[in-house]
């Protein structure tokens, strides 16, 4: 199953630096069955964008926990056996548990926001609480953030992607 596990520019850091996603058990999003009834659709690659979204959203939640964080999204897409993801349907469509551990080197590709988006990321970061709670202006903010498309990066361009400390390796 390919699932999508939300990331900061550190926490990608810290999982160039171990090879390890994450040890488990860890929050990611997937193609689940819920997901298909809310989505509606059979087309695997706009499930998969929508899972995608699912994880950028939750990647913007780690920013906005994060105030020392580059204000970038970051999404990694990594397969995982069947087995070792289960569908978690009380966050919502499209959240799986990973069981883990997962290493850095299955994953397909990684998603990160163009530099060009970190204003609109770092005000969707400031106004997610006040979205949670219904507020519509706050609600635009977060939607800005959503307007820009997450760039996709081969696992080779990582160290380029964290600076020249992750390059020295």
């Amino acid at each position: 199953m390919r699932v999508y596990v939300p990331l900061t520019l550190p926490g990608l850091a810290e999982a160039y630096r171990t090879g390890e996603l994450g040890a488990g058990p860890f929050t990611a999003h997937g193609v689940t069955p819920a997901l298909r009834e809310w989505y509606r659709s059979e087309d695997v690659e706009e499930l998969e964008y929508a899972a995608l979204g699912g994880a950028a959203l939750a990647s913007l939640r780690l920013l906005a926990a994060d105030a020392a964080a580059p204000r970038r999204r970051v999404v990694v897409a990594v397969d995982v056996p069947d087995r070792a993801a289960s569908a978690d349907p009380a966050p919502g469509p499209g959240v799986v548990r990973v069981d883990g551990p997962v290493r850095l080197d299955r994953a397909a590709a990684v998603h990160v926001d163009a530099p060009d988006a970190e204003a609109d990321v770092a005000s969707a970061a400031d106004a997610l609480p006040a979205a949670d709670g219904g507020d519509d202006g706050a609600r635009a903010a977060v939607d800005g953030a959503e307007d820009h498309e997450l760039l996709w990066y081969a696992t080779q361009e990582i160290p380029n992607l964290l600076g020249p400390a992750a390059r020295s390796d």
